[in-house]
């Protein structure tokens, strides 16, 4: 499972940091150190490519993660108690009431160029070489060219779909002038460009040289970013380019780029050995023993009870803090709300023969069942249940929000259902990725999957909706879905009961908690105009669409311009 580029991959966070924290060297060291004389080998060559891969790994969790779910209707990091407050800023990014001064968004520009400055840093380096003097040949040097370009501008693509007016910086080594910032549509055009210059040098899956070949870009993976563009041109510069999109992914559907497929086991994309799985476009290798951020407080670890280690028999990492978890389906009376957002976990339980809603559970040293946790958690000797972080209720998770405490499930609670009422039994948690045993050889080992074939499927379910081919759609969606239930169920679309609300729906549920949500509900024309638990809409106003710039941004370069509406 584990080969050369995931040795690299996971020694360069500790290079990245080291450098980083080197700030008392003298200037002269800089002058010495230099491609020429660090790039000695092929293996130079590799560790100067995969310089922003542990980077843009980094970057799925933390400021970039809350900015597209925290910011949505399916998940929420409300306060419990003295917890999670935090000056406020969640609230924020639940009502929709950023501003300038807020951390994630200074954090989110910030993070995803310094990915971008690595990229060209590392394109100039190889660019710049004799390929012959390190024993690689040209056709090597222009697929690692085309891979840096593509990993660029998958970290230019995030940064427009957050802050819409970017710059597009193409060259780092002895610049002193800062750019301007591109139209949209000029950065829409560059981010095509790149990728469609890059895709012929690309492997494509199965091709000789991709056996071992994890944490890499491939045509397939390159295309389904493009997919991505097309599918929200609309929003970025106001031309619909679906036709352009169902051509691209109806291609890699039917293999054009490689042989892929969907996984008939609904949990084999997130499991220990996902890197091999057919469904998988492109995944950041993650490991126990090296790094594995979206097993990170800034994404999937926090969204536990404290003591949750107790039923997981995983204590590796100590304690979680219930940072996130699903927005509530139902009232504190237990009657589902009447908004047609939101509301996830009721979504699920709409087809209750779907096999994801079993409780989460290992079933053995490498196997689970069940996507949620929900009610009583006993620990895994089940000798008793999970108690609150203070020992003085035992916890029972529900589908609500409010001062629950040591109050038996049956019994209703009176009060109000905000972001500023939650305890810990306040809502379902989600267990995407699974946590296994302390004894269990494959703890730790899933891959973080960025893309995957269920994300091309749905991509090319939209496109035919939009077109007006209703039965294709469903068609699409259930060669997807068809996994979660038994044979012959009626939990299957029908092409006339699919509609708008639906297929946001259906994106929802298969996407939960995997980083997309505010793009989504963005492109069905949403995200300013819906409500949701606890939120009002914003009326349309169509401005908060893009995060403002932030006054550290302005500060440090007078030259950009801040975005409209702030």
């Amino acid at each position: 499972m584990k080969n050369n580029t995931r040795t690299y991959i996971g020694l360069l966070l500790f290079t990245i940091v080291s450098l980083i924290s080197c700030t008392n060297l003298e200037e002269e060291l800089y002058d010495r150190v230099t491609s020429e004389n660090f790039i000695q080998t092929k293996e130079d060559v590799y560790r100067t490519f995969l310089r922003s891969f542990e980077h843009g790994y980094w970057t799925v969790q933390g400021d970039q993660y809350d900015m597209q779910e925290n910011t949505g209707d399916q998940l929420m990091t409300a306060t419990r108690g003295a917890d999670w407050f935090d000056g406020g800023k969640y609230i924020r990014l639940h009502n929709h009431e950023w501003n300038t001064d807020d951390g994630f968004v200074e954090g989110g520009w910030k993070n995803l160029y310094t990915g971008i400055v690595l990229a060209t840093n590392s394109l100039e380096d190889i660019q710049a070489l004799d390929p012959s003097s390190v024993k690689m040949s040209e056709e090597e040097r222009s697929e690692l060219v085309s891979e840096l370009r593509i990993l660029r501008a998958w970290y230019y693509l995030r940064l427009f779909d957050f802050y819409r007016n970017i710059q597009l910086i193409t060259a780092v080594k002895g610049e002193t002038e800062a750019v301007a910032q591109s139209t949209p549509k000029e950065t829409f055009d560059f981010i095509e460009n790149e990728i469609l210059e890059s895709v012929p040098a690309l492997f494509a899956k199965g091709d000789p040289g991709t056996e071992n070949f994890d944490g890499r870009w491939t045509k397939a993976a390159a295309m389904t970013l493009l997919s991505r563009l097309y599918l929200n041109a609309e929003v970025y510069i106001g031309e619909a380019k679906y036709e352009q999109c169902a051509t691209i992914t109806q291609d890699i559907v039917d293999g054009k780029y490689g042989s892929y497929g969907i996984e008939e086991r609904w949990d084999a994309p997130f499991d220990y050995d996902n890197n091999s799985s057919k469904e998988t476009l492109f995944a950041f290798p993650g490991s126990f023993t090296r790094t594995h951020w979206h097993y990170s407080s800034g994404m999937f670890w926090w969204q536990f009870p404290a003591n949750i280690n107790l039923y997981f028999n995983f204590t590796a990492f100590g304690n979680s803090n219930p940072k996130y978890a699903l927005q509530p389906g139902k009232d504190l009376e237990g009657n589902e709300y009447a908004f047609p957002l939101g509301k996830p976990f009721v979504k699920f339980e709409k087809y209750p023969d779907d096999v994801r809603l079993i409780k989460y559970k290992n079933t053995g040293l490498s196997s689970r069942e069940g996507m949620f946790l929900y009610g009583y958690l006993p620990y895994n000797d089940g000798s008793e249940v999970l108690m609150s972080k203070d020992g003085s209720y035992k916890l029972y998770l529900r589908d609500q929000v409010g001062q629950f405490n040591d109050l038996e499930p049956e019994q209703e609670l009176q009060g109000a259902s905000t972001m500023l009422t939650a305890d810990e039994n306040s809502g379902v948690r989600l267990v995407k990725y699974p946590f296994y045993s302390d004894d269990s050889p494959n703890r730790i080992e899933p891959d973080f999957v960025e893309m995957r074939l269920a994300e091309v499927y749905y991509t090319l379910a939209e496109c035919r909706f939009r077109e007006g081919n209703l039965a294709e759609a469903a068609n699409l969606l259930n060669l997807v879905r068809s996994r979660y239930y038994p044979e012959g169920s009626q939990s299957l679309y029908e092409a006339g009961e699919l509609n708008e609300v639906e297929l946001l729906d259906a994106w929802g549920s298969e996407f939960l908690g995997e980083g997309r949500r505010r793009i989504d509900l963005i492109r069905f024309g949403k995200f300013t105009t819906g409500a949701w638990w606890d939120k009002e809409s914003d009326g349309g106003d169509d401005h908060l669409e893009v995060f403002p710039l932030s006054e550290n941004t302005l500060n440090v370069n007078p030259q950009l311009v801040q975005n409209p509406g702030y």
